[in-house]
């Protein structure tokens, strides 16, 4: 990876996670590798840094997580056999499990794909609208009241369009495709994270 490559966020996401549809989208289903995935997943924890004080409890939460999946990546090969075993030792829903760690982090993921596709529809240079509805649509329902709160106040203090752009090294032009890019190639991965819990009857919305 060249320097220009590390200095350029958005592009490392998208190409990350194209490597990830790849998988998501083979019939018979695949096993997805827990490594490649939690590297992907990490390769976004600069997104929430960079939308500041609003999206700081998702940072935080996010960044945890995707750090226990990278250690458990070590000795669990695969996302299937991670939420197996969790299902094995009844571990599933208890905090700090790996499958509620991949449940957390799928959400993360699934933020960020609205936040794109609302950013490539709206107008203007305020994230405000854009970031909203991304909350309200992907972590609101799972938020109480406090939190929710926390996170209007902090809308206000959201970077601009071009202050983000700025930050993650691109032009509005570049930028648009690597979103596309993104919200092209996390749908399937979202998709095949949903599936590995709704095929086992583990819900999703816990």
């Amino acid at each position: 990876m060249g320097s220009s490559e590390a200095e350029k966020p958005l592009r490392r996401i998208a190409a990350s996670f194209e490597e990830l549809a790849a998988v998501a989208k083979q019939q018979p289903p695949a096993s997805m590798d827990a490594g490649a995935f939690s590297r992907a997943c990490s390769n976004v924890s600069v997104l929430f840094g960079c939308l500041g004080i609003a999206f700081k409890f998702a940072e935080m939460d996010y960044v945890a997580k995707v750090d226990d999946l990278v250690e458990a990546s070590k000795s669990i090969l695969t996302l299937p056999s991670m939420v197996e075993l969790d299902i094995q030792t009844d571990t599933v829903r208890k905090p700090g499990s790996h499958t509620r760690n991949l449940l957390r982090v799928k959400r993360g993921i699934d933020m960020v794909k609205v936040l794109f596709e609302q950013i490539l529809v709206t107008e203007g240079n305020s994230l405000r609208d854009a970031a909203s509805v991304a909350y309200a649509q992907v972590f609101a329902p799972h938020h109480g009241w406090a939190i929710r709160k926390a996170v209007a106040a902090g809308m206000y203090a959201l970077p601009s369009k071009s202050q983000l752009l700025k930050k993650l090294n691109e032009d509005e032009e570049s930028a648009k495709v690597q979103m596309q890019n993104f919200v092209r190639s996390s749908a399937p991965v979202i998709c095949y994270v949903d599936d590995l819990f709704t095929s086992r009857n583990l819900g999703i919305d816990w």
